[in-house]
């Protein structure tokens, strides 16, 4: 690994924010110097500790418009609570069902199901052929996604309405002028995901939006990294892939911005909040994504890392989830050390990533 090698991984990780949503990466990029920074009603968060207290010290109101929650609200009323916008017992309740599936005997069991469709998904590279991993990641993420929720339906429709439904609802709350019809987009995407589930309720139709998009966000950025960045030895190395594992998801930060809103008042890295201000929590800048390149032989530590995932009681729970079957595509990969053929931005997707990457076999 070389430093000429890691900036051309990040040259190309880079694209994704640039040619997906440019205008509102290059505020955040222009406003990281501080902490925390007050923007009219909106306050940026930047820094780890500040982060941390956002999420932890700062009551937050989960409903809010232009939240994760209210943008779920929104396009599923009507379809019952949303793991995302519960408090109190409901919130708890809901993650400790999703947990069951999410534990280490449940992922164990997700395992049996993404190893063979690995095998078989990668077999051209042997032949000489290219493989597109987003397609690959897509029928990773329907399936595991169908598994958890019980859902028959097939892998490749399960994830392109979870896809869908993200993207509406993204389109829907981005900066600017209103988008005609966003809104019926949105409520129409939502529909579909729902009937391609079989019925179920709106957690379980957020469940498969989480889980379908920041598997398909994370896995084809983290491969593309770790070919241009020749990490190919380290994936191969089983003392070393965990960590790797750790670091790829950290500078890809697949949920880059998360976005809450204050429910009362506080300070958050010297910025006093107040109740009805808009938070922009940038996780990729609190986990140094912006700053460190990835090195399982000097990983920035777990407790940098997993701020991707959130802090406190709103960690994701799909973290150990999300490292271990990134750790097995390393694996599954590690023998063919392969290198980017082609890749293609998805300027339509929730979260910045590529519509295209195909990958061949090293010669």
């Amino acid at each position: 690994m070389t430093s000429t090698a890691q900036a051309r991984a990040r040259r190309r990780d880079r694209r994704v924010y640039l040619r997906s949503h440019p205008l509102l990466f290059g505020l955040l990029a222009a406003a990281r110097g501080r902490a925390a920074r007050r923007i009219g009603g909106t306050v940026l968060v930047h820094d780890a500790d500040a982060y941390r207290e956002a999420l932890t010290r700062i009551p937050l109101d989960r409903t809010a418009a232009g939240t994760t929650g209210g943008a779920a609200r929104e396009a599923l009323r009507g379809a019952g609570g949303v793991l995302f916008d519960q408090e109190g017992g409901g919130h708890r309740a809901g993650r400790r069902s999703l947990a069951e599936g999410l534990g280490a005997a449940g992922v164990e069991e997700l395992r049996a199901l993404w190893r063979p469709l690995l095998v078989r998904g990668l077999a051209p590279l042997g032949r000489g052929a290219e493989v597109d991993v987003v397609a690959l990641a897509r029928e990773l993420a329907g399936s595991v996604a169908g598994a958890l929720l019980g859902c028959a339906a097939e892998p490749g429709e399960l994830a392109a309405a979870a896809a869908e439904a993200a993207s509406a609802s993204v389109r829907g709350h981005l900066p600017g002028p209103p988008r005609p019809g966003a809104a019926a987009g949105a409520a129409r995407a939502a529909e579909r995901l729902r009937e391609v589930l079989g019925g179920g309720d709106a957690l379980d139709a957020m469940v498969a939006v989480a889980a379908v998009n920041t598997t398909v966000a994370a896995v084809p950025r983290a491969v593309a990294w770790c070919a241009d960045a020749g990490l190919w030895g380290q994936a191969a190395d089983a003392g070393l892939r965990p960590r790797l594992a750790q670091e790829l998801l950290r500078v890809t930060a697949a949920s880059p911005v998360l976005p809450r809103v204050a429910a009362g008042a506080g300070t958050v890295g010297g910025c006093p909040v107040r109740g009805g201000d808009r938070l922009l929590l940038v996780a990729r800048h609190a986990a140094g994504a912006h700053r460190r390149d990835p090195d399982g032989r000097d990983p920035a530590g777990a407790g940098v890392a997993r701020l991707v995932f959130g802090a406190g009681p709103h960690v994701c729970p799909g973290a150990r989830l999300a490292t271990v079957l990134l750790e097995d595509v390393l694996e599954a990969l590690a023998g063919y050390r392969p290198v980017v053929a082609r890749s293609r931005v998805d300027r339509r997707a929730a979260l910045p990533g590529w519509r295209v990457l195909t990958v061949r076999a090293a010669s």
